[in-house]
């Protein structure tokens, strides 16, 4: 999963990447609230931390922006502001939870797990999918095809296919495959391995596979499921 943690302090930043990483989150960090405010606008999210006391542009101010443009990602406010006026007004604003500095990490892990439950705007699991000509059942981890033909697929292309389905729309980077998929450390990795399951992959879902038409490549970024 994706969280986003919007911190000015660069130590405080840094611890919770470090904890979030090691949790097998992917994790992207922005020190002001304008440069927040737009990676959280742009880019889908399954969490955000987020400071009150930012620069350029003051944590509520972020969190009304995105609830008033209809962007509804979980956000967790860590902030030093303790009066219950402070808190009352996060709430109210649309965080689904308020932490107060200093903290423990534990709790926060909690915390951010919790939202992520409550969240409708959670990901649900994938039982199958529509494609040209086909259909993929992940549950029996085969693709029937119109005119009869079926393929079976291996455990690791059905949690490839589950996990680019559930984020349908979106450039799946090969790191963030590794950590949420492989569930190893991308570091050190050759990630061509992401490359040959794909096109292996694609073997048994493309009518062509040289131009492909269900998992597509996005220059720059990595891969993502055709949209419905």
């Amino acid at each position: 999963m994706r969280v986003l943690v919007v911190e000015d302090n660069a130590e405080v930043a840094r611890q919770l990447k470090d904890t979030l990483e090691r949790e097998l989150f992917v994790v992207d960090v922005a020190g002001d609230g304008e440069k927040g405010w737009f990676m959280g606008d742009t880019e889908a999210y399954d969490a955000v931390i987020l400071d009150l006391g930012l620069p350029k542009l003051d944590g509520l101010t972020v969190l009304q922006r995105w609830r008033q443009g209809a962007n509804h990602v979980p956000v967790l406010i860590l902030t030093s502001r303790d009066t219950w006026r402070e808190k009352v007004a996060g709430l109210r604003a649309g965080a689904d939870d308020y932490l107060v500095k200093p903290f423990e990490m534990e709790e926060l892990l909690a915390r951010v797990e919790a939202v992520l439950r409550r969240s409708p705007q959670r990901p649900t699991d994938v039982s199958h999918l529509e494609i040209p000509g086909g259909r993929i059942d992940l549950a029996r981890r085969e693709v029937c095809f119109e005119e009869g033909h079926r393929e079976e697929l291996s455990e690791r292309e059905v949690e490839l296919v589950r996990y680019l389905a559930v984020n349908r729309g979106r450039a799946i980077a090969r790191d963030e495959l590794l950590q949420n998929v492989w569930r190893i450390s991308p570091q050190g990795i050759n990630t061509r391995t992401i490359d040959m399951h794909v096109a292996r992959l694609r073997e048994k879902l493309e009518e062509s596979p040289e131009k492909p038409t269900v998992i597509l490549t996005v220059r720059g970024k990595g891969y993502m499921l055709a949209g419905e």
